[in-house]
């Protein structure tokens, strides 16, 4: 028998050698058409298969040529499970002399960070309280309770009609915090029952889509405050944001808006209309337009839900002008506190950073209370949600203390601020960036 055969029937066939790859080749291959990645020096290429990735293909290509290693365990609670669709993507590995990291990125930070994250495992903080998170629930139905119960005893008067759409909107915020659990995984083990749970939550209890959200929340964590990959910071010319685009807008003499004045008419289309207007119509279009009819049919129950509970007191009309006062009133509070955290930091072009760098940068914390935490469906630790996007909320303090010291050892600046001054931030930051604009835009 030659080499190749069997001998003595024991034996199998010499595996060949897998191919490597060094990381000039590896980031060739970054265009919509092309895209390879590489997870724990593993070479994949998810050119044809990024269309079936369930976080969407946006997400995942937005790592390609590049190491994707911690956003892939970010965003993963079943490792196992995930490889097993990984093998058919697998074409080599890095070569042995390469670095783990690309673009020069630190790997002592790197090396670091999953050290951590190994010790925020070994003292369970991504196992969820369910408890925690069926008050939670408890508490948003109790106020879908009150409301209807409030417009059925004392009628449709004005009063109890601005109370409880106070209550309503209260309500509407608290479930938008709990879906952003489920939607994270954070909450079971099973990532089957995260996502209906997620589906009803935001389907049936708030009328959007949870797909649409996926796709679009999933970018931000992946790539947050990065134009052209974080679609939070594409404010389609309403407003410029950080310190590149303005001076980039005002030096090509670009002006959709005064924009040295988009702090004064923020509190005009920014808090009011995003919900109500944007994303309102946004989700829709979307739900249609992939035809997402599960989520389409989740959607329409909540609202044939209000209408069905508010209709005999408003009447249709009366209804639908009900139902956009709740989100006029919702959105005041959701882009407040979702801007706090972002708007105010670093907003650029690509940095290419490591993980924790890149999440340090682009997000702030506010301090801890009891309101703070409610209130913000603990987003006031957005540093420690960005980092572990699948750790229960309830635990994020428990992390914060590992992190700070993380951030003092390398020198990275934990920011953590009041919340009133967070607020006040917001409006500094577009103020700046506004005569940022008007300076570029008026200098020859």
């Amino acid at each position: 028998m030659g080499k190749g055969g069997n001998q003595g029937g024991g034996a199998t066939e010499r595996e060949a050698p897998m191919p490597t790859f060094s990381w000039e080749e590896i980031q060739k291959h970054n265009l919509r058409t092309d895209k390879w990645l590489v997870i724990d020096r593993k070479v994949y290429n998810i050119t044809k298969w990024s269309s079936r990735h369930p976080g969407g293909q946006r997400v995942i290509g937005h790592y390609a040529g590049e190491d994707a290693t911690d956003a892939f365990r970010a965003f993963h609670r079943d490792l196992d499970f995930v490889h097993k669709f990984m093998k058919p993507l697998l074409i080599g590995e890095l070569a042995p002399e390469e670095p783990g990291q690309d673009h020069g990125k630190n790997s002592q930070i790197t090396e670091d960070f999953r050290a951590l994250r190994k010790t925020a495992e070994d003292m369970n903080l991504f196992k969820s309280n369910h408890l925690f998170f069926l008050l939670l629930l408890a508490h948003i139905i109790a106020m879908e309770s009150i409301a209807w119960f409030t417009i059925f005893y004392f009628g449709n008067g004005w009063i109890p009609t601005v109370i409880t759409a106070f209550v309503l909107a209260t309500s509407q915020a608290q479930a938008g915090w709990l879906q952003h659990d489920y939607g994270h995984l954070s909450v079971y083990k099973k990532s089957t029952w995260n996502h209906f749970v997620h589906k009803f939550i935001i389907g049936h209890l708030k009328g959007a889509s949870a797909n649409w959200w996926n796709h679009r929340h999933f970018q931000h964590h992946a790539k947050p405050n990065i134009f052209h990959k974080d679609p939070d910071v594409n404010m389609l010319h309403v407003f410029v944001l950080g310190e590149w685009q303005p001076v980039e807008y005002g030096k090509k003499k670009l002006k959709y808006l005064p924009y040295n004045h988009q702090h004064e008419y923020f509190f005009l289309i920014g808090p009011p209309l995003l919900i109500p207007v944007y994303f309102q119509y946004q989700i829709i279009m979307t739900m249609i337009a992939r035809r997402d009819w599960v989520d389409l049919a989740w959607a329409i129950s909540y609202y044939a839900r209000f209408l069905l509970t508010y209709s005999p007191f408003y009447g249709i009309l009366g209804a639908v002008l009900f139902l956009n006062f709740i989100r006029f009133l919702e959105s005041h509070w959701f882009v407040w506190v979702t801007q706090m955290n972002h708007i105010v930091m670093e907003i650029d072009c690509e940095p290419y950073r490591d993980w924790f760098s890149s999440q340090l940068a682009a997000t702030c914390n506010v301090e801890q209370s009891l309101f703070n935490d409610w209130f913000s469906g603990h987003l006031n630790f957005q540093i420690e949600h960005h980092l572990f996007p699948t750790m229960p909320r309830h635990n994020f303090h428990k992390v914060a203390p590992l992190v700070k010291s993380l951030c003092a050892k390398h020198g990275i600046k934990y920011q953590e601020k009041p919340l009133l001054r967070a607020l006040q931030d917001i409006i500094r930051s577009l103020k700046k960036s506004g005569q940022l604009w008007l300076d570029a835009y008026l200098h020859k």
